[in-house]
């Protein structure tokens, strides 16, 4: 990990504990009105984050939070997803795509459709993990990867 891969935000003092996992879904219409909201909102709406190291313990007042909030030291968390096997290949660059089925009883079907991801976000794959835990039912052949954005 290097430094420029952390970001500085502000998270609730009940939650800032290093090692905690967050997905950042968007700005409360309470935080309009907020001077710090730019370094709260700078993170991906979607995206999935990991607490690394609190950066001190003065809280701070907050709209949202009752209890205040902290200034933590984040990454994003790698995102694990189901994708062909012919582009499950470490250091390969690929684009989100959907998969043409929507059979929600599919054991497969969170891994395939992770939260948050838009197609045509652009990912690099980190990780080839295994082939998909149950064969598809589509016919596809598939691996379970991780990547980053």
């Amino acid at each position: 990990m290097e430094e420029s891969d952390t970001i500085i935000t502000l998270i609730g003092t009940r939650l800032a504990k290093v090692g905690n996992e967050f997905v950042f879904k968007s700005a409360a219409k309470e935080c309009q009105p907020c001077k710090l909201n730019k370094t709260c909102l700078s993170l991906n709406p979607g995206s999935k984050y990991k607490i690394i190291n609190i950066r001190n313990s003065s809280k701070l007042e907050c709209f949202v939070h009752d209890s205040g909030v902290s200034a933590v030291e984040v990454i994003e968390a790698p995102i694990r997803m189901a994708i062909e096997s012919r582009k499950a290949i470490k250091g390969s660059r690929i684009v989100f795509e959907q998969p043409p089925c929507n059979n929600q009883d599919c054991e497969n079907y969170l891994i395939c459709r992770p939260s948050g991801l838009q197609t045509g976000e652009k990912f690099v794959v980190t990780d080839v993990e295994s082939d998909i835990l149950e064969p598809c039912r589509k016919g596809y052949s598939m691996k379970i990867v991780e990547v980053r954005r």
